[in-house]
C-alpha cells in the first residue's frame, strides 16, 4: 500500500506514535516525548522553525493529556500556522498495553490505517513533485559537519546562519535541513557559515 505524501510537518505524542505514522505517511513527523515539550526549548524551537514554511499538523491522541499538549502547541504558534486533525473517540486499548488509558479511548497508534488515512486525506499532496537531491550523512562528513574535532562549532556557525536553535542533535538538524531547504540551498548556507 502507498504512503500518503503529506508537505506539512506532522507532530505526534510519542515513539509508537510515530513509528505508526512512518508505516503510512511520507512526510516529516515529530514526536513531543509527551509532555517533555514542556521542558524541551530545542524540540519548541524547532517545531516554530518548522511551522514557518507551512504550519505544522497536530495530531495527538483524543485523551486529557493530549489536549493538554494541543492547548502547549496553540500557545507557541501563530495560529494560522497550526491544524489539527482530531483522532476518533474509539473505546479500546493498543494491543502493546494491558489496559487501556484512563479515559478508555485508542491513542493514535491503535488507530487503523484505513482511519489514518481518512483522516489525512484533504492534507494530501496532489501534484507530483520534482525529486529533490536530501542532505546526508554522508554529506555531512564530507563537509566537516560530522566526524572532525571542529565539526561542532561548523555546525553551530550553519544552524546561526539557518536560523534554527545551536543545540538540536545532528539527526535532527539534517531532518531540519532536508525539509526546509534544497541541498542547493544548503551548500549556500554552508558556505557563508564559513566566511
Amino acid at each position: 500500500m502507498n504512503k500518503i505524501k503529506i508537505d506539512i510537518p506532522i507532530i505526534v505524542e510519542g515513539k509508537y506514535d510515530l513509528i505508526k505514522l512512518q508505516s503510512l505517511i511520507d512526510g516529516h513527523i515529530i514526536k513531543t516525548d509527551g509532555f517533555g515539550i514542556f521542558k524541551s526549548e530545542q524540540t519548541k524551537d524547532r517545531i516554530r522553525k518548522m511551522a514557518e514554511k507551512n504550519g505544522i499538523i497536530v495530531f495527538t491522541d483524543s485523551d486529557g493529556a493530549g489536549l493538554v499538549i494541543r492547548n502547549h502547541l496553540k500557545s507557541i504558534l501563530p495560529k494560522d500556522k497550526i491544524f489539527h486533525i482530531y483522532p476518533p473517540q474509539i473505546n479500546g486499548k493498543e494491543k502493546r498495553k494491558k489496559a487501556p488509558s484512563k479515559e478508555g479511548y485508542l491513542g493514535v497508534e491503535g488507530l487503523s490505517p484505513d482511519i489514518i488515512r481518512s483522516l489525512f486525506a484533504p492534507f494530501e499532496c496532489q501534484s507530483k513533485t520534482e525529486e529533490r537531491r536530501p542532505v546526508t550523512k554522508l554529506d555531512f562528513f564530507e563537509d566537516g559537519l560530522t566526524g572532525k574535532n571542529e565539526s561542532k562549532s561548523k555546525r553551530i556557525a550553519l544552524q546561526k546562519r539557518m536560523g534554527l536553535p545551536d543545540n538540536i542533535s545532528v539527526n535532527a538538524l539534517l531532518d531540519t535541513i532536508n525539509f526546509l531547504y534544497s541541498y542547493d540551498e544548503y551548500k549556500k548556507f554552508l558556505s557563508e557559515s564559513e566566511e
